[in-house]
This record gives C-alpha cells, sequence and structure tokens, in this order.
C-alpha cells in the first residue's frame, strides 16, 4: 500500500482508489501522446455526428413544413 503522509496512520484506503489515482496522476507523462494520436478519430466522430444532427433536423423541419 502507498505511503500516505497526509492522513492519518490508521486511515487507509480499502479499495485502494486512492493510489490508482495517484499512480495514474504520476503516471501521466505518458497520457498526451496517447490523446494526440486519438484527437484525430474523435474529432472526426464529432463531424460526423454534427452533419447527423443537421440532417436530422432539417427533415424533421421539411415533414413539419411538408
Amino acid at each position: 500500500m502507498a505511503n500516505n503522509p497526509q492522513s492519518p496512520s490508521g486511515n487507509h484506503d480499502p479499495a485502494g482508489s486512492t493510489q490508482m489515482f495517484r499512480a495514474f496522476v504520476d503516471d501521466g507523462g505518458r497520457q498526451p501522446q496517447t490523446a494526440a494520436t486519438s484527437s484525430g478519430g474523435s474529432r472526426v466522430g464529432v463531424i460526423v455526428g454534427v452533419v447527423a444532427a443537421v440532417v436530422i433536423v432539417a427533415a424533421v423541419a421539411w415533414l413539419a413544413l411538408a
């Protein structure tokens, strides 16, 4: 278990979520590379979603006015 100087000695995290979060934060040096490579895919998804939403709104408006 990780040594936590900020909390009392008898207070530990039984689920280990604090230790896992700290490991995630400490391991963040590799994270920006992964985010940079996956940002292109998520950007395409957002563009496709916006185009689909515009098409759906246009279709509903056309049906409402027809």
